[in-house]
């Protein structure tokens, strides 16, 4: 397996052109450090939420990092798969990300608030990537975005239900 060494991107042939294949990565690459990200932040408000709702958040936000750490092997796995090497550390996340970090622990409301934020962010970064999936007809990205949209929403959707 040949590698372009100038962008390190391995020679593959699988119907979508190399030029096409960086975007379709770099998109992800963006994906990932999201999704990365909200898992974090989405841990550590799980460790410490505190207040009258705390069982119900604690469990939720338990729920919502589980699914977030299954996402970032098949974003990282997708763009292995296009040939491109996947970001994996600290600073690459933060240079991709759209996601800002939280300083100090926020009351549980405004921890369900950022996370409403957070994750239609991710959705946002998702959809903006599918116009060039979709023009690539690159079916497997396609699926894994509309995927990730659909977690997104519905996770926005139901955090805000707690907002009343």
């Amino acid at each position: 397996m040949a590698k372009n060494k100038a962008v390190n991107i391995e020679t593959i042939d699988i119907g979508i052109e190399e030029k096409t294949r960086i975007k379709i990565g770099e998109g992800l690459s963006r994906l990932l450090a999201d999704t990365y990200t909200l898992y974090l932040k989405t841990h550590n408000f799980h460790w410490n939420v505190t207040g009258p709702m705390f069982n119900t958040l604690h469990l939720m936000f338990e729920a919502q990092y589980n699914e977030l750490a299954l996402a970032v092997d098949l974003i990282a796995e997708r763009i292995r798969a296009l040939g491109l090497p996947a970001p994996g550390t600290y600073a690459a996340f933060a240079k991709l990300t759209v996601l800002k970090e939280e300083d100090g622990v926020p009351n549980a409301e405004d921890m369900i608030r950022i996370l409403v934020k957070d994750q239609e962010a991710v959705a946002r970064t998702a959809r903006s990537i599918f116009p060039l999936v979709d023009d690539a007809n690159d079916q497997p990205s396609a699926d894994l975005l509309t995927q990730r949209m659909q977690v997104h929403e519905k996770t926005a959707w139901m955090l805000r239900a707690l907002l009343g």
